[in-house]
């Protein structure tokens, strides 16, 4: 289950969003599914399926219980965690506690990443990449030391786009 792609979504009345196709696809072929919401990062949520929750809360269980800052981070997400339905229509209904945490309207942003799919405020997203997106190449050798970064990195190794101790065949 690989989630992939930003999705711009709607809120209706009733706080409810449509997940796309190939996000739901991707999620997995139960269409009642139960899925996680979760408070996320830089004024996000996040969806997880319960695959991939159950494999979350596995791996936070294997951090240490007795740290104070792990006892707070711990009683703060699953304290707002919220089981949903997705609903026939693909459709899932939005807690308004946590629709209110995130400050959510009417235009929201799906995302999905990995294994879970974030939920932003229109305008919160478009700042946030506006902010981020300038340091993609330095976010990408970070996020991918053993690999010297992603595929364009292969065009670095090249030679091309280097500016020094590359020359060229003319020069």
């Amino acid at each position: 289950m690989l989630l992939t792609g930003t999705f711009h979504r709607s809120l209706d009345e009733k706080l409810r969003f449509a997940i796309p196709r190939p996000l739901r696809d991707a999620i997995g072929p139960d269409e009642n599914a139960t899925l996680y919401i979760a408070p996320g990062t830089d004024g996000s949520l996040e969806v997880y399926s319960e695959q991939a929750f159950t494999r979350l809360a596995a791996q936070l269980e294997a951090g240490p219980r007795n740290d104070r800052e792990v006892r707070a981070f711990n009683r703060l997400f699953y304290g707002q965690v919220q089981r949903v339905e997705l609903d026939k229509q693909g459709r899932v209904r939005l807690p308004a506690e946590l629709a209110q945490l995130a400050s959510l309207d009417k235009d929201i942003v799906l995302v999905g990443v990995r294994d879970h799919i974030e939920i932003w405020n229109f305008q919160r997203w478009e700042a946030y990449v506006d902010s981020t997106q300038p340091h993609y190449d330095e976010l990408a050798e970070r996020a991918t030391p053993d690999f010297g970064g992603l595929p364009h990195s292969v065009n670095k190794v090249a030679g091309v786009g280097r500016t020094s101790g590359f020359t060229t065949s003319e020069g």
